[in-house]
């Protein structure tokens, strides 16, 4: 579900500039301490399914999501609260994956092969065409079905927020589709690692899957690390080179664009996003990180407290992700969109399925 971001959460509310760095803090503190809650209830609840069955059926993580979508079904959260909600899901989680960094060795990239990296390219292209085909056909209109395709096959809200000014989409098209990836992003955390079993997969497989289907990076590090540190690192990798198509995609659809029909209330002349938003500040950490670990400058005592603590900040903004969620706004979509976007999202699977297959991966 923004940016690439990271949560596909609603957008960090601008924080105060009066009172310095006090104020800063005194704003997130509320919503920070809410999520805490959260984490220490789930973190618990994990805790208690170990002493009982010896291992958790239900981690911490996904407990965390339920908890918080349960308290936001039955309470809003007061605007104190909300701006401390956003930073845990944005920013506390992107920090997370940078911290994963540190766990993973570019020899990894290196050894994936060029195989794997032009079937991901493969896969979003294909993603992509699926997905408008698909849209067209149950009448969305062009610019719509362009945001909900590049959403699905490459990150989110992030590649939504990054082609809708490219092709002068409206206001309420890039509302309704990003709506939507909200709450099947969260979906998709919870649901996909029950390919693991049902499908008999690997756990370099699922990585695979996860990385190709989840639409942003901090969520497939919520979809992977429940089964597995290797499934998180593989899906990390993929999902940083699917996410890296987002450049190319949105000068594809830059010139595509003067060729589309103007709708009625779009903005008249499309903007280019700037670089921060083809390229998010943490997938640069994150690979600096990993840079830094590939070249011995990350001592390996240090590897599991950084792989830990970016466990505790994933669980936090996970119980953030589900308090940004409101289940009731899947019937104020539309069923067209809701149709398309679980069609495309599905195609995208089978996409990814395919290529585990074709390519042998173990």
């Amino acid at each position: 579900m923004s940016l690439e971001s990271s949560s596909q959460a609603a957008p960090t509310p601008a924080l105060p500039e009066r009172g310095g760095r006090s104020d800063t803090a005194a704003s997130v503190l509320p919503g920070i301490g809410l999520c805490a809650a959260i984490t220490a209830v789930a973190m618990a609840a994990q805790a208690l399914e170990e002493r009982v069955a010896g291992h958790p059926y239900i981690e911490a993580l996904v407990l965390a999501i339920l908890v918080g979508i349960a308290v936001r079904t039955a309470w809003t959260p007061p605007a104190r609260f909300r701006t401390g909600i956003a930073f845990s899901a944005k920013q506390l989680l992107e920090v997370a994956v940078v911290l994963l960094g540190a766990s993973l060795s570019l020899g990894a990239i290196l050894a994936s092969g060029p195989a794997l990296l032009a079937g991901i390219v493969g896969t979003v292209v294909l993603g992509i065409a699926a997905s408008v085909a698909i849209c067209r056909v149950l009448g969305l209109p062009a610019r719509m079905a362009i945001l909900v395709a590049c959403g699905n096959a490459i990150c989110g809200n992030s590649a939504i927020a990054a082609v809708a000014p490219v092709i002068g989409a409206e206001p309420k098209d890039i509302a309704a589709a990003i709506a939507f990836t909200a709450v099947l992003g969260v979906l998709m955390v919870l649901g996909l690692p029950l390919f693991v079993p049902l499908a008999g997969m690997t756990d370099n497989q699922y990585g695979v899957l996860a990385g190709l289907t989840v639409y942003a990076v901090p969520q497939v590090l919520a979809a992977t690390v429940p089964v597995s540190l290797l499934s998180t690192q593989v899906g990390t990798l993929v999902k940083l080179v699917r996410v890296l198509m987002l450049g190319p995609v949105v000068v594809a659809f830059s010139l595509i664009a003067p060729r589309l029909p103007q709708a009625a209330g779009a903005p008249g002349a499309p903007a280019r996003p700037g670089l921060t938003k083809l390229v998010p500040w943490f997938i640069v950490g994150f690979l600096a990180l990993a840079t830094l670990r590939s070249l011995g400058l990350v001592p390996d005592a240090a590897v599991k407290p950084l792989t830990q603590l970016a466990g505790v900040l994933t669980v936090l903004s996970m119980a953030a992700l589900g308090l940004g969620v409101d289940v009731r706004v899947l019937a104020r979509v539309g069923g067209r969109v809701t149709l398309a976007v679980i069609a495309s999202l599905a195609v995208l699977i089978v996409l990814s399925l395919t290529l585990i297959r074709v390519l042998g991966i173990g």
